[in-house]
C-alpha cells in the first residue's frame, strides 16, 4: 500500500511538472496575439486567489494574516507573483522561446543553493559543484542558438533571472511563514495580495488601449488554463510533493521542466529544436539534480 502511495505522489508531482511546462505555452500564445502582459498576469493571478480562496473556505482550511505575518505576506506576494510573473512573462516574450524560458526558471535550485552557501554558509559538496558547471554549460548550449545573441535575447535572459532571484526570495520568505500556515493558504495569499499589487498596472496599462478582442474565446482560453491549471491546480498538487518528499527532493523535479516543456512544445508542433538544444536542456536538467544531491556521511571504521 505503501508504494501506491509513494507511485501516487510521483504522478501528480509529473502532472504539476507538465503543467508548468506548457504554461509557458499559454503565456507565448497571448503574446503572440499582442495582448498586454499587464492584462493577462492580473487576471491570471486574481482568478487563481479567488479559486484558491473558495477552495480553502470550502475544506474549511482557511486562516485569517496574524497581525505580525502580515509584512511577511506582503513582502512574499512581492516576491511572488508581482515580480516573478511579470519578469517571467516578458522574458518568454524577449526570448521568443517558451523551452529556453523554462530552462532558466528550472536553475532556481542551483541559486537556491548559491544563496545558502554565500549567505547562510551551508556546504556544497563537489558533486554539487559540479551540477552547477553541467548546468551553466548546458544552458550556454541552448543560449548560443546560431552562434549569437540579439539584444532582445539578452534582455530577455535577465528578466528571467530575475524572475528566479525572486522566486529564491519568495521561497526564503515562505519558509518562515510554512510553520504557522498551511501551504494553501500561503499561496492563497500571495495571488490575493499579488492581485492588489498588480491592479493598478492592469487598469493604466493593461487596460490601455483596451480592445473588444481581449474578451475573445481564444485570448480567455489559454489564460483561464493558466489560472485554473498552472496556478490553482499545478500548486495545489506541489504542495502534496513537498509535504511527502520534502523541500529538497522535490526541488529536483524541477528540473524536468524543460524537458516537458520541450517535448510538448514539438509534440503539439509549436517548437522545434536542434540536436545541440536538445543536449543542453539534458545536461543542464542532470547538472540540476547533482547540483540537489545530498551525499551520505561516511561511517566511521572501527
Amino acid at each position: 500500500m505503501q508504494h501506491y502511495k509513494k507511485a501516487l505522489v510521483y504522478i501528480l508531482s509529473m502532472v504539476a511538472i507538465c503543467l508548468w511546462g506548457i504554461s509557458y505555452i499559454w503565456t507565448d500564445q497571448l503574446i503572440n496575439l499582442n495582448i498586454p502582459v499587464f492584462y493577462f498576469v492580473f487576471i491570471r493571478i486574481f482568478i487563481a486567489g479567488i479559486a484558491l480562496l473558495l477552495f480553502n473556505l470550502i475544506s474549511r482550511m482557511f486562516v485569517a494574516i496574524k497581525k505580525r505575518d502580515l509584512t511577511k505576506f506582503l513582502l512574499l506576494a512581492l516576491f511572488e507573483p508581482f515580480i516573478y510573473f511579470l519578469a517571467e512573462s516578458y522574458g518568454i516574450k524577449e526570448t521568443g522561446s517558451p523551452t529556453l524560458s523554462s530552462m532558466i526558471i528550472a536553475t532556481i535550485p542551483i541559486f537556491s543553493v548559491g544563496a545558502g552557501f554565500f549567505f547562510f554558509k551551508e556546504r556544497i559538496n563537489w558533486i554539487n559543484a559540479a551540477g552547477i558547471v553541467l548546468a551553466l554549460c548546458g544552458i550556454c548550449l541552448v543560449v548560443m542558438s546560431k552562434g549569437e545573441l540579439g539584444k532582445n535575447f539578452i534582455r530577455g535572459i535577465i528578466l528571467l533571472l530575475i524572475a528566479v532571484l525572486s522566486e529564491v526570495g519568495h521561497a526564503s520568505v515562505t519558509k518562515s511563514l510554512s510553520k504557522k500556515y498551511s501551504s494553501q493558504v500561503i499561496v492563497m495569499y500571495q495571488f490575493l495580495i499579488g492581485s492588489i499589487y498588480l491592479l493598478p498596472l492592469f487598469v493604466f496599462r493593461g487596460l490601455d488601449n483596451f480592445e473588444p478582442r481581449y474578451l475573445q474565446f481564444e485570448v480567455w482560453k489559454p489564460v483561464l488554463c493558466l489560472a485554473i491549471l498552472c496556478s490553482s491546480l499545478a500548486f495545489s498538487l506541489w504542495v502534496n510533493t513537498i509535504k511527502s518528499l520534502g523541500v529538497a527532493k522535490s526541488s529536483i523535479f524541477t528540473a524536468l521542466i524543460p524537458v516537458a516543456a520541450a517535448l510538448i512544445a514539438g509534440i503539439l508542433g509549436y517548437e522545434y529544436l536542434s540536436l545541440r538544444q536538445w543536449a543542453g536542456i539534458l545536461l543542464a536538467t542532470a547538472g540540476v539534480i547533482l547540483s540537489q544531491y545530498c551525499m551520505a556521511p561516511k561511517k566511521n571504521s572501527l
